[in-house]
C-alpha cells in the first residue's frame, strides 16, 4: 500500500475488524472501545490514511466545488474540452456541484499564476492542464495537502500528488503519424515535427512515439530536429518559412500541436501545400477543406470533448469514494482522413479566433 493511498477498507483488513468499526473509531462515534480505537488510529497513521473530506461533504449534503483551470489558446481544442466538462457537470443529477472556470492566455504563460489564484478558492477538486511539471509539482503538492484533489487533463504530471489524468494517448498519436508518413514516402527523404512545448509530457511523448516508429518502420526517412513553436502562431509561421526554404527541406511533416494553421499558411505561400505529406492534430473549420482537397493527408483527433467529460467524471468519482485508485486514462486517438471526415466535421465547436487575430495583424 503506497503512503497516502490507504482507505478504511485497508485499515479494516489489516486489523481483521469490520469496516463499520474502523469508521466509528476514525469519526469519534460511540460503540468502539478505547483499545480498539487506539489500534485503528495507530494503523491509520502507519498506512498513511487520509480522510476523504469531499466524500464526507457529500454525506453531509454539502455542495462540492470544482475549478477548471485551462488555457484560452488554442480555442478549437480547449473550447470543446470545456464543453465536455460542462456536460459532465450538468449530468451530475442529484448532486450539489458548483463548477468555476479559470482561463490564462496560453500554456506556459500565466498557468502557474492561475493555479495559485485557484488555490485561494479552496476547491474540493481542480481540473487542469499540467505544463512544465518542474513548476507544477510543488503547486500540486501544496494543493493536495490542503485537501484539493488535482486531476490532469490533456497531458499528465506523473510522480506528483495528482489524483489522476485523462488525455489522448500521445505516444500512439506520434507513432500513427510516423506510420502514415512511412506509407506515403517510400524513398529517402527528410521529415520534421512541429511541436508545442516539449517540456509538456504530451508533446514529448508524441515526438518519442514518432521518432521510435520512424526508426523501425522507415529507416530511409531522416528526422530533422524538432521545432518548438511554444504555441505562438507567429513563431510557428516563421519557423515553417525558414525550414521549407532550406536545403534540407522535408517532404513530410507531423504537426503535433493544434497550432497548425501558421505552418500550413507558410507552405501555401511557398506553393508547397499539397506537395508535402502532412499529418496534423485535431480538427477545426479551416482544416476541413484542406483535408477534403488532399492538401493534408490526415489529422490526429484528440477527442477534446471526451477528455473534458471523462476528466470531470473521474474527478467526481474520486471525490465520492474513498480508497479509489488513481485513474490514468489514455484515450485512443481517432485518425481522420478525407474518407471519414464527414463523420467528425459535426464535432467542430469553434475556430481559433485568437490565431486569426494574430494573422490579420501580421498581414496589416
Amino acid at each position: 500500500m503506497q503512503n497516502g493511498n490507504a482507505g478504511i477498507k485497508d485499515i479494516a483488513k489489516a486489523l481483521k475488524i469490520s469496516i463499520g468499526t474502523v469508521d466509528r473509531a476514525l469519526h469519534e462515534r460511540p460503540g468502539v472501545s478505547a483499545k480498539t480505537k487506539a489500534r485503528v488510529l495507530q494503523m491509520a497513521e502507519q498506512l498513511g490514511y487520509k480522510p476523504n473530506l469531499a466524500a464526507q461533504a457529500l454525506k453531509l449534503n454539502r455542495r462540492l466545488s470544482i475549478g477548471a483551470v485551462l488555457p484560452k489558446h488554442i480555442s478549437h481544442f480547449f473550447d470543446p474540452l470545456r464543453a465536455g466538462i460542462r456536460a459532465a457537470a450538468a449530468a451530475a443529477v442529484g448532486m450539489q456541484v458548483s463548477l468555476t472556470f479559470h482561463e490564462y492566455p496560453r500554456l506556459g504563460v500565466g498557468d502557474v499564476e492561475a493555479i495559485e489564484k485557484a488555490l485561494q478558492q479552496h476547491y474540493d477538486g481542480i481540473i487542469f492542464l499540467p505544463g512544465d511539471t518542474r513548476k507544477f509539482d510543488p503547486l500540486i503538492r501544496k494543493l493536495s495537502r490542503s485537501g484539493t484533489a488535482m486531476m490532469c487533463v490533456g497531458s499528465d504530471a506523473p510522480n506528483t500528488d495528482r489524483v489522476g489524468s485523462v488525455a489522448a494517448h500521445a505516444y500512439v498519436s506520434g507513432a500513427i503519424a510516423a506510420e502514415l508518413l512511412a506509407h506515403k514516402l517510400t524513398r529517402k527523404a527528410n521529415v520534421a515535427v512541429f511541436s508545442g512545448e516539449l517540456f509538456t509530457l504530451d508533446h514529448a511523448e508524441k515526438l518519442r512515439g514518432f521518432a521510435a516508429t520512424l526508426a523501425v518502420q522507415a529507416p530511409h526517412l531522416t528526422l530533422l530536429p524538432a521545432l518548438e513553436s511554444h504555441e505562438r502562431p507567429k513563431e510557428a509561421y516563421r519557423q515553417a518559412l525558414t525550414l521549407m526554404q532550406s536545403k534540407d527541406r522535408p517532404e513530410g511533416l507531423y504537426l503535433s500541436t493544434a497550432n497548425s494553421m501558421p505552418v500550413l499558411r507558410a507552405l501555401d505561400e511557398l506553393g508547397l501545400l499539397g506537395k508535402v505529406q502532412i499529418v496534423t492534430t485535431d480538427l477545426f473549420q479551416e482544416l476541413v477543406p484542406l483535408i477534403e482537397f488532399g492538401k493534408v493527408l490526415a489529422t490526429m483527433y484528440q477527442r477534446p470533448y471526451t477528455q473534458g467529460k471523462v476528466a470531470f467524471e473521474s474527478l467526481l468519482a474520486y471525490l465520492k469514494e474513498e480508497n479509489k485508485p488513481n485513474p490514468v486514462i489514455r484515450l485512443a486517438p481517432h485518425v481522420i482522413f478525407r474518407s471519414n471526415l464527414s463523420l467528425f466535421s459535426g464535432l467542430i465547436i469553434d475556430t481559433d479566433e485568437e490565431l486569426e487575430t494574430e494573422f490579420r495583424s501580421r498581414k496589416s
